[in-house]
């Protein structure tokens, strides 16, 4: 998985007109129909991972670190710059998100299955494996609409890495569910990696950081401001941020 250059950017509306009246005004004044004004999310977002790593994404809130993620994950087209990826790529990066609320739990993982191309055959050899780890037992019957947040994040989490992708992004899912859940989810993660899964994390948690991944990369305002190891970029990080 490769980042290259990567730009982002999004556009802030100042002001958008509201009606045909307004654009004659302005077009006989010679105003800009449209005023905007472009954010830079990411600037020139640089990112290797190989197959048995796992690297993390750390920093404050508005730092780029999910901006990051969806781009990976084909969410987002860069601006400018190149993002490859090679082989499947599975992403758990806001909780819910892709679920049809009206469907079933065993209905959402037959949909986020066949969106991925998987066959009948590969399903049904997989299916037992995801209802094992998500311990729903008889909700997985139940419409997803009446699902806690940490039902969610089992049955996201357990169809996200029980599919055996080659890429696994996740982005705080950890942070949900009770603490049985995140050793299992943590033991899991480690097990991707050590089959030559590659891994990235964003995570407000260092101690998860340090767990899971070899190096982690420290985001501010969009720029990377330190890269290293887990530890040398999570202690620079708690140093300056307490």
């Amino acid at each position: 998985m490769l980042c290259r250059g990567v730009v982002k950017r999004f556009f802030r509306y100042e002001h958008r007109t509201s009606s045909l009246r307004e654009v004659f005004i302005r077009a006989v004044l010679r105003r800009p129909i449209h005023v905007r004004r472009a954010e830079f999310i990411l600037d020139g977002f640089d990112l290797r991972v190989d197959p048995g790593e796992g690297v993390a994404l750390i920093g404050s809130n508005g730092s780029g670190k999910s901006t990051a993620l969806r781009l990976i994950a084909g969410i987002y087209v860069p601006t400018e710059g190149v993002v490859e990826t090679h082989g499947r790529v599975t992403a758990v990066i806001e909780l819910g998100a892709g679920f049809q609320t009206e469907l079933t739990g065993l209905e959402n993982v037959s949909l986020y299955a066949a969106v991925l191309g998987f066959k009948r055959r590969e399903l049904a050899e997989r299916l037992p494996d995801i209802l094992a780890f998500a311990e729903l037992g008889d909700f997985i019957h139940e419409p997803v609409k009446y699902y806690s947040s940490g039902m969610q994040a089992r049955l996201a989490f357990s169809v996200a890495v029980c599919v055996r992708p080659d890429v696994l992004l996740i982005d705080e899912v950890l942070a949900v569910g009770d603490q049985a859940f995140r050793q299992r989810c943590l033991e899991r993660l480690r097990e991707f990696r050590r089959q030559g899964g590659a891994l990235v994390v964003v995570s407000h948690d260092l101690e998860n950081v340090r767990e899971l991944c070899s190096r982690a990369l420290w985001l501010e305002r969009g720029r990377v401001r330190m890269e290293g190891t887990a530890e040398e970029v999570t202690a620079a990080y708690e140093r300056e941020n307490g």
